[in-house]
């Protein structure tokens, strides 16, 4: 799923986490992987309100403890409990860019204002949101930079605060009269982890999308950040599928033919019950391939059935992205092969781990796509 970011007036974690939320990221997930960090004494609601001229959701963070300083180093160690690599990136980020903005290791680095429960449940929380919308490419339009000052515990300082402006490196900006912080260090490293590009949106179908606000009211527009969540094109291209009755062949040489014809490049090969003429039980096998494999593929079902001709069909084949993963459960490696709407690990993987283990393949299967 492409994520396309248009930060109208800005971008900071809770616009963001409010974001993914109205575009439709469930928030029982958001609420599970903070949770799972251990925190205890907050509390995560969204609301409907309005922003300007438009609706938008915004979250509400209430929490017990309102301490603000932590170093680094344990926000990261709490984060990492949620299993969520992306928000462990943003705080290493985070943690990069205040030791260099004040000469330390980032292992050294306490962070002040930044240290609260409400930065690693803004963090915690877009990683979840953003693993449970299946985003796998973020792009973001030019982020405004506001004018003025920010009150730091270091006094006063130019926006964007120092460790902003760190966070930014490689991202595009825009001028902007609102006065005042508009990107926060938190919505820069989440960026910054995400990898996101700053590109016009790419092609996409759009499928989904959200405005999320904060807490700012601004006279002349709404506050808002707006999510476009997109399903890349597939990729058509012309292929021909051969196919031929048969109503002497066994279903082993069947058998043995599709696996011929895939490993000698056919995109696909499958069989079809048929029933023939004076109700002849029957068979129907298709392969299909590329343009330029089709004469050997044709070759090759005629010699192996004996059928006495062939029909050749030119079709359009709609590809669309994949992306394979790994999880590790019991012990052994699972592929994990991603759609735009599903995942499903891989077979050959499940039967090897299966034999290992004892494991029903079912039940594998099932560990597998909960571990990813």
């Amino acid at each position: 799923m492409i994520l396309y970011l248009n930060p109208f007036t800005g971008l900071a974690g809770d616009m963001l986490l409010a974001a993914l939320l109205d575009a439709g990221s469930p928030i029982e997930a958001v609420r599970q992987a903070v949770t799972a960090t251990g925190l205890t004494g907050w509390s995560l609601r969204a609301e409907r309100v309005r922003s300007g001229p438009l609706m938008a959701t915004r979250v509400r963070i209430d929490v017990d403890d309102d301490a603000t300083e932590r170093p680094a180093s344990v926000l990261r160690e709490i984060a990492a409990r949620a299993g969520l690599p992306l928000a462990d990136a943003a705080l290493a980020a985070i943690a990069e860019a205040e030791g260099a903005v004040h000469g330390m290791p980032a292992a050294d680095v306490h962070l002040h204002e930044l240290g609260g429960h409400d930065t690693l449940i803004d963090i915690v929380g877009c990683a979840a949101a953003l693993h449970a919308l299946g985003v796998t490419d973020v792009h973001c339009a030019p982020l405004p930079l506001g004018s003025g000052t920010v009150t730091t515990r270091h006094g006063r300082l130019p926006v964007p605060a120092p460790a902003t402006l760190a966070l930014l490196h490689g991202a595009r900006v825009r001028g902007d009269a609102i006065a005042g912080e508009t990107v926060t260090p938190t919505g820069a490293a989440l960026l910054r982890a995400a990898g996101a590009s700053y590109e016009p949106p790419p092609p996409m179908t759009i499928r989904g999308s959200g405005y999320g606000t904060g807490t700012r009211t601004l006279p002349d527009r709404p506050n808002v950040v707006v999510a476009m969540l997109g399903e890349p094109p597939g990729e058509a291209t012309r292929q021909v599928v051969l196919s031929t009755n048969v109503d002497d062949v066994t279903g082993e040489v069947l058998a043995h033919v599709i696996e011929r014809a895939l490993a000698a490049g056919a995109a696909d090969a499958w069989s079809t019950p048929a029933t023939m003429k004076k109700g002849r039980p029957a068979h129907v096998l298709h392969v299909l391939v590329a343009q330029e494999l089709a004469d050997s593929l044709q070759t090759l079902m005629l010699r192996e059935t004996g059928s006495l001709g062939l029909r050749r069909s030119h079709v359009e084949k709609l590809a669309l992205p994949r992306r394979t993963t790994t999880v590790n459960i019991r012990g052994g490696k699972v592929r994990i092969k991603h759609g735009p709407w599903g995942a499903k690990a891989e077979y050959d993987d499940l039967v090897k781990l299966a034999d290992v283990t004892g494991e029903p393949l079912r039940q594998l299967a099932r560990e597998a796509i909960d571990g990813q």
